[in-house]
């Protein structure tokens, strides 16, 4: 099974950061796998990605209004998009990255 993780954040850590997680949540589901998805929202960042979680990953999205550090995944496939792109079609780019991946 596929696993997908990722990392979620707007500047105001609100409500993109959690409509961006639940689309890619839904799409990887959709596709058949398995997600984890670190949200860094206002007041904490919540479901925080263990280095198990990035060691299995076959694929990180980051989908952020802003810059983030993403040292901690050097070595992954890294896809970086825009909180309105994952909201808008999460599975599409999920998808086409796992497409071009193989």
């Amino acid at each position: 099974m596929i696993y997908i993780i990722g990392v979620t954040s707007c500047a105001t850590g609100i409500a993109q950061t959690y409509m961006a997680a639940e689309a890619i949540e839904q799409a990887a589901r959709k596709i058949g796998a398995e997600v984890k998805i670190e949200t860094i929202g206002a007041l904490a960042t919540e479901q925080t990605l263990t280095e198990e979680d990035i060691n299995k990953a076959d694929l990180v999205i980051v989908a952020s209004d802003h810059p983030l550090d993403l040292q901690r995944f050097q070595g992954k496939t890294i896809l970086e998009v825009e909180l309105k792109d994952a909201i808008k079609d999460a599975k599409k780019l999920l998808q086409q990255e796992l497409k071009r991946k193989k």
